[in-house]
């Protein structure tokens, strides 16, 4: 079982449901392309933020490692990435990896629950620990 994120450059939506819509245009754009664009500077800059967190899984980064694959700069496509992290350490690494997000400038969005983390109201870079337990009861 694997825990999913998105991750993209624009403005962030004012609600959860202005969020899963944008995710959805996203996330159409990921299915239809053949050759992926090569991603562009923020997110190749966030991408790299959580690799020097935690190495690719071909890196030798074995327990330590949240990523479901590798390599992880290949679910970058232009302006977005969509990635998975393993279930067992998705509470603490993925609050990580959408603080991260939000200290780029970039949108973090959660596909399960379609919602926006850190969630609508929160912080920009505000603790999402008490939503994920939420979330996960």
């Amino acid at each position: 079982m694997s825990y999913d994120l998105a991750v993209w450059d624009g403005p962030r939506p004012e609600s959860d449901a202005a969020a899963a819509e944008t995710y959805e245009l996203v996330m159409s754009r990921f299915e239809s392309e053949d050759n992926p664009a090569e991603p562009t500077p923020r997110i190749r800059a966030y991408v790299e933020a959580l690799l020097s967190r935690w190495p690719d899984l071909d890196a030798d980064a074995g327990e330590e490692s949240p990523w479901a694959d590798c390599p992880l700069m290949s679910n970058a496509d232009g302006d977005a990435v969509y990635f998975s992290m393993v279930w067992t350490r998705a509470e603490e690494d993925s609050e990580f990896a959408a603080e991260v997000a939000a200290q780029h400038g970039l949108v973090c969005f959660d596909p399960q629950a379609e919602s926006l983390r850190p969630p609508v109201g929160s912080a920009a870079g505000g603790s999402s620990r008490r939503w994920f337990r939420r979330r996960r009861s």
